[in-house]
């Protein structure tokens, strides 16, 4: 008897995220059952995809909105991975998710990555917040305003959830460290560097010296890259959001590593990190307010993300730990080490 295979759209698969994500579809027990389609900007990695892999490539970017339509009014599970603030490309999906349920009856299911940065204050590094959002608590995450970050890309997704056309789990990671390592790393493929360490890190390399935003007070959540996970079931929609973190840092103590490695490695002044000027902000991260945004504060406890199984092992240890092979790495990469 024939198996019935699942049809699976894949966003951002070359990324970090989507990656890891697309590794973790290869590797399940049930592969044999997926019929995966990714969506790459890149022919040769499209090539990469088909002939190494098995999956079939799509070429194209998020601004071709017909081509995602039509992918995704194909698919039965839409995993978005690739950009959590690019509202034109989401309706484009919700569109084609909409027409699978008009015409099949069917139900698909959206699984798409934000990120705690919807949680973002303007601390600037200055103090730490008191308040902690709850993946389970409902009303809290309701109160959030539409102007943050994400924002509206994650209400207008659960907005297609109560319309009933589609099930939305929407995945907020926090601040994401490691190198994932697999065959789609190795081939050249997947992305494996996060964002907002190894930013820190670069600019901390070309100033000589670890730095900060502010006084490096106030505090984000962070997550191993292998340890995020999605949720296939259980709460969706407005109960349908979940958290990625397994412990918390001060933006300050990310900084004091950095200093002490880069003294360590004979290229920093000194172990005790400095703060960015005005000058540097725009320099180092494309402008002052993305910038300050290494500054903010992002709480949260991932409850619902674990009452499902979900339990990370590795701690904010394990994250300050994770930061001399990440600078060594990126030293390597400048041909500096």
């Amino acid at each position: 008897m024939p198996i019935t295979k699942t049809p699976i759209l894949l966003l951002g698969a070359t990324g970090y995220i989507g990656g890891s994500v697309l590794y973790r579809l290869l590797s399940h027990p049930k592969a044999n059952t997926f019929d995966i389609t990714v969506f790459v900007r890149d022919a040769r990695k499209a090539g990469v995809a088909e002939s190494q892999f098995g999956v079939n490539a799509v070429i194209g970017s998020l601004a071709d909105e017909n081509k995602l339509e039509a992918l995704a009014e194909k698919a039965h599970v839409v995993f978005s991975c690739a950009d959590a603030d690019n509202l034109k490309s989401i309706n484009a999906i919700l569109r084609g998710l909409s027409k699978r349920h008009a015409t099949t009856g069917d139900t698909p299911i959206f699984i798409h990555t934000s990120g705690t940065g919807v949680l973002m204050d303007n601390a600037k590094g200055m103090y730490p917040t008191e308040t902690i959002y709850d993946d389970s608590n409902i009303a809290q995450i309701e109160s959030i305003s539409e102007t943050q970050p994400h924002r509206d890309v994650d209400l207008t997704i659960i907005e297609a959830d109560k319309q009933g056309f589609l099930k939305s789990y929407i995945i907020l990671p926090s601040t994401i460290y490691g190198r994932p390592e697999n065959p789609l790393v190795d081939a050249g493929f997947q992305k494996n560097i996060s964002v907002q360490i190894p930013a820190i890190i670069r600019a901390s390399i070309d100033r000589g010296q670890g730095g900060m935003v502010g006084k490096g007070l106030s505090m984000w959540p962070s997550v191993h890259i292998d340890e995020v996970e999605n949720p296939e079931k259980v709460g969706h929609g407005r109960e349908g959001f979940y958290f990625a973190e397994s412990g918390e840092h001060r933006w300050y103590d990310i900084s004091k590593e950095v200093s002490r490695v880069l003294v360590e490695l004979g290229r920093g002044k000194s172990d005790e990190p400095t703060a960015f000027t005005r000058e540097e902000l725009p320099k180092y991260f494309l402008s002052e307010d993305i910038g300050n945004s290494l500054g903010s504060n992002s709480r949260c406890r991932a409850t619902r993300a674990r009452s499902l199984g979900w339990h990370p092992k590795k701690t904010t240890k394990d994250m300050l730990a994770s930061i001399k092979p990440e600078i060594e790495a990126i030293l390597e990469s400048m041909g500096q080490k």
